[in-house]
């Protein structure tokens, strides 16, 4: 066996391959569903901004115009807040927005975003 310890020697090694992340840019996703009808909106913008995110509830709005009230499940960021509605639309129609939505108080049916939140990206 002496023979051929240089071949077992040799099989013992794992080959190890070496992934680079390499950044092709970012984008944002902004997603609404309606689980039990299994409905799904989305819209991708190049940043999350208040504007971008006050134009996405008025287009959730806009397909649920005979809905009286709108119930919104959403993560803590400080770009969905109602004034932001204000920095995007006149406050007459900013005020008629907000008034469509309702936000849900029930918070542990949040699990969380998708994508880390940090400075150093």
């Amino acid at each position: 066996m002496s023979d051929y310890s240089h071949i077992y020697h040799l099989l013992s090694f794992k080959v190890v391959s070496d992934y680079e992340y390499v950044r092709s840019g970012v984008c944002n996703v902004f997603m609404a569903s309606k689980p039990l009808a299994g409905m799904r909106m989305t819209k991708v913008t190049e940043r999350n901004t208040k504007v971008d995110w006050a134009q996405f509830l008025q287009e959730i709005a806009e397909h649920y115009q005979a809905a009286r009230k709108i119930t919104l499940v959403m993560d803590n960021l400080n770009t969905h807040s109602p004034g932001a509605l204000y920095e995007a639309f006149p406050p007459d129609k900013a005020k008629a927005l907000w008034g469509r939505f309702e936000l849900s108080t029930h918070q542990s049916t949040v699990v969380g975003s998708t994508s880390p939140r940090s400075n150093s990206m």
